[in-house]
């Protein structure tokens, strides 16, 4: 499929098919999609409005938007769809039981692509009767704002055929040579969390310091550089190889003391009170949309600086 010629179907019409249908649909791809429950359908092209507003403050030039159609079946959705995003639960039975019915209804050639933050392609594709159609497609969220895409197949045709579409949506895709439960960013972001937890377990350190911390020193060099490139720039012009031999040992001494915290009732609590203090009474769409005014400003700032 090349981009734009056939309709992508968004099937899961929460946080993460609102913000793929808007994405799709300010590229100029024509979009059916299809919630199980009425209400979200009813209320989905409304919903888009917000993220679709943002992606406009992004672009001076647009593209002519597609065309949104809400569809009232699965069937209907995934007629003439060359690219199904699926958003359901993480919840191996009920992906399975949509593939079998999006197999059967949409064209013999559409990819299906899982925008599943943790589960494995193994673990998802027994049901079909062609599997290499399937891939994992897994975004970052909001995915309309956030370019990266990680995927994972096992026909290369099929995935670069998606990946031809995620980068016309202008998204970065990674592919993932062996899958992982919860492929490459997630891992990274849950290793961390892990660490950030045992600082609040362990009395450490606060929840909002732990947070600036992370946002005021290595998120911000994340931000333009990975954790790889981030220790070959710290060994001078020696780069990694004078790190790893010279500083090496003291790395590996700080990943001897890292934690593995249990999410125990007192941990728990801890945690929720740490993020009260940290929102300062902000609600969590408040706090959203904070977030992603810092992330348009981080998206102009980084095209500024190409």
């Amino acid at each position: 499929m090349e981009p734009r010629q056939a309709s992508i179907a968004v099937i899961g019409c929460g946080v993460i098919g609102e913000s793929w249908s808007a994405l799709f649909l300010a590229h100029g791809y024509d979009v059916h999609a299809w919630d199980p429950n009425p209400e979200v359908r009813a209320r989905f092209a409304q919903q888009i409005e917000r993220p679709l507003a943002q992606l406009a403050s992004l672009d001076p030039n647009p593209r002519p938007k597609g065309r949104l159609r809400v569809a009232g079946s699965l069937i209907e959705a995934v007629a003439t769809a060359g690219l199904v995003q699926e958003n359901a639960p993480e919840r191996i039975p009920v992906k399975r039981a949509l593939y079998v019915e999006i197999e059967a209804a949409a064209p013999k050639n559409s990819i299906i692509a899982s925008s599943t933050s943790a589960l494995t392609w193994s673990e998802l594709s027994p049901a079909l009767l062609q599997p290499a159609r399937l891939i994992t497609a897994h975004p970052f969220n909001p995915p309309h704002l956030i370019p990266l895409v990680e995927l994972f197949g096992v026909d290369n045709d099929v995935l670069a055929r998606a990946e031809a579409i995620y980068r016309d949506l202008d998204r970065k895709t990674v592919r993932l040579k062996k899958e992982a439960v919860g492929h490459i960013a997630n891992r990274l972001a849950s290793a961390l969390w892990r660490e950030a937890v045992h600082l609040v377990a362990e009395g450490i350190a606060d929840v909002s310091d732990i947070d600036a911390a992370l946002v005021n020193g290595p998120g911000l060099r994340w931000s333009v550089i990975g954790a790889h490139m981030v220790y070959h720039l710290a060994g001078g012009e020696g780069g990694i190889r004078h790190y790893l031999e010279h500083l090496g040992p003291s790395q590996v001494r700080r990943w001897e003391t890292l934690g593995s915290p249990q999410l125990t009732a007192e941990v728990r609590e801890k945690l929720i009170a740490g993020i009260a203090s940290e929102a300062r009474g902000r609600s969590v769409s408040e706090l959203e949309s904070a977030r992603d005014t810092q992330l348009i400003r981080a998206i102009q700032a980084r095209r500024e600086g190409r």
